[in-house]
């Protein structure tokens, strides 16, 4: 037995300094040391020693055992330390390359732009107010002066979901309903969404306005002509030519419709603005006296003007876009230039 145990020791030395792998490893050490291993058989036949005998030789099949032990511990060790010598030679990295940075998202161009003309707004005193987009006919058209079969509604092209029932197709609902609930002075803006059935380059069936209005005792289209210069001016970022020309709203009177210098040419004439040098960007008026009655103002106390600009628009004129669908379409190439 003693031959025997010196040749197991002998072989699991040779072997185990062989192994090149934890699992190798593993496998050996079963062979070996596990129930069924080498060693473990030798220790079960001590029982067919005499009394005197068991003693020395469960002595030299421990130190074999413990001999063993040692020898798979230290080459795990071993075999531990070159597979990580192994991965850091072949999953080496250069910390000195620029790292790869993670896409960053943004705000779409029209929510920058509705930012920018609340915050401009709110720097003039004005307060934010919204309303909803699925909205009543009285508050739509007939509390704006526009009663049923009005030629106006025309101009609308309403999506209707019932006959009393449409989607909003402009923000100045949210001035009926603002007014109201609240007396005089009032001074809002009303951002948000409205539809009309239109579709084509400069035309989209859902798009984005700003109402904005003031009601106070003595207000005067000067007032109106003053904020609306000192708010394209701020937006474009310098001073622009402005002019006012005559036109009709049902819910104004006098109406005007506002031009700006063509922001391509600076006013001298190209083929954006049609060699005219000017480009349409809003329409305002002083508030009708149907519409104060309508909301229980007395016109004869109360004046106001009111006004209201397509953010699209607004953005495709700042930024040089020349084709409204750019902003639905979620192309990543455009979105990215924001």
């Amino acid at each position: 037995m003693k031959q025997q145990l010196d040749e197991i020791l002998a072989q699991g030395r040779e072997l185990i300094a062989e192994a090149d792998s934890e699992f190798a490893l593993n496998e050996l050490k079963v062979q070996f040391l596990g129930k069924k291993g080498k060693v473990t058989a030798l220790m079960k036949g001590m029982a067919d020693l005499s009394a005197e005998e068991r003693p020395a030789m469960g002595k030299v099949v421990n130190e074999v055992k413990s001999s063993l032990e040692e020898l798979f511990e230290a080459r795990f060790q071993e075999v531990r330390e070159l597979d990580l010598e192994k991965r850091l030679s072949s999953e080496r990295i250069d910390v000195t390359l620029p790292g790869r940075r993670l896409p960053k998202g943004s705000l779409h161009p029209i929510t920058l732009v509705t930012d920018e003309v609340v915050g401009i707004f709110s720097t003039l005193g004005f307060g934010v107010v919204e309303g909803p987009e699925i909205e009543n006919d009285y508050y739509n058209f007939e509390a704006l002066n526009m009663p049923r079969n009005h030629p106006a509604r025309d101009m609308q092209d309403t999506f209707y979901i019932s006959e009393d029932v449409v989607l909003r197709t402009h923000t100045s609902p949210v001035q009926i309903r603002t007014m109201l609930k609240q007396r005089p002075p009032v001074k809002v803006i009303a951002p948000g969404t409205v539809y009309r059935r239109d579709s084509d380059l400069t035309h989209s069936p859902m798009f984005h306005q700003v109402e904005g209005f003031l009601v106070d005792r003595q207000v005067t289209f000067g007032d109106l002509k003053g904020t609306l210069q000192t708010f394209l001016n701020r937006f474009f970022g310098h001073e622009i030519g402005v002019r006012f020309r005559p036109s009709f709203f049902p819910f104004t009177e006098p109406s005007a419709e506002v031009d700006i210098a063509c922001v391509i040419c600076g006013g001298k004439g190209c083929r954006v603005c049609k060699d005219s040098g000017w480009l349409e960007i809003l329409g305002c008026g002083m508030i009708d006296p149907e519409v104060f009655k309508a909301v229980g103002y007395d016109p004869a106390v109360v004046t106001g003007y009111a006004f209201g600009m397509g953010l699209e628009r607004l953005c495709m004129l700042k930024n040089g876009i020349n084709d409204l669908r750019l902003f639905f379409e979620n192309d990543i190439r455009f979105l990215r230039q924001f």
